[in-house]
């Protein structure tokens, strides 16, 4: 019963390097085409257009539903080798993959925001042209994170623009030290469950 893990396994790693190959050659659409791109679209696009009518993550002109798409296989693909190497396997050792790959999801995402607040944060310290497409990008990427962000520690006052860039930033912080240290636990307890 293991081989037939192993080759679902290796199959899900085939698709999502395909996947992968698919998403790379979309940002030079212009310049890449052809019978291959034609047969490779046909082959991911369906399932990259399932998460994108469904999983509605774009924002800005920036979608992230390509990567959720990617770590859902990356999951798939974890469970089915775990099935493949392991003497049995319990619920416990499927929800510490599953939450693994979804810390991995909302650690690359914390981590992007940081990006893009320091990148605010330069821009307004420099008084870098806002009104360009990619400061504009930024700002519609940073503004409802910051917003929401100085809700939680403000509440309903508005306060300096710098600071609150600040604290968004130093939470977001925060939040990927705390996840990154707990993590390893959480994971650990979970393999360890006996169910």
């Amino acid at each position: 019963m293991g081989a037939v893990f192993a080759f679902l396994a290796a199959i899900v790693g085939v698709y999502t390097l395909l996947i992968f190959v698919r998403i790379i050659l979309s940002w030079f659409a212009d310049s890449v085409s052809g019978k291959p791109v034609e047969i490779l679209s046909r082959i991911t696009d369906p399932y990259l257009d399932w998460w994108r009518r469904n999983i509605n993550l774009r924002i800005g002109f920036l979608d992230f539903s390509a990567v959720v798409a990617l770590v859902f296989l990356s999951v798939i693909q974890s469970i089915l080798l775990t099935l493949a190497a392991a003497e049995r396997i319990t619920l416990g050792n499927i929800l510490a993959i599953v939450l693994s790959s979804v810390w991995s999801i909302v650690s690359f995402i914390i981590l992007f925001f940081i990006i893009i607040i320091i990148l605010r944060a330069i821009a307004y310290i420099t008084s870098r042209d806002i009104y360009s497409p990619f400061w504009n990008t930024i700002n519609t990427i940073s503004q409802p994170v910051m917003y929401r962000m100085n809700r939680i520690i403000f509440g309903n006052k508005t306060g300096n623009y710098m600071t609150g860039m600040l604290v968004t930033l130093l939470l977001l912080i925060v939040l990927l030290v705390g996840g990154k240290m707990l993590m390893p636990f959480l994971v650990n307890l979970l393999y360890n469950l006996p169910i």
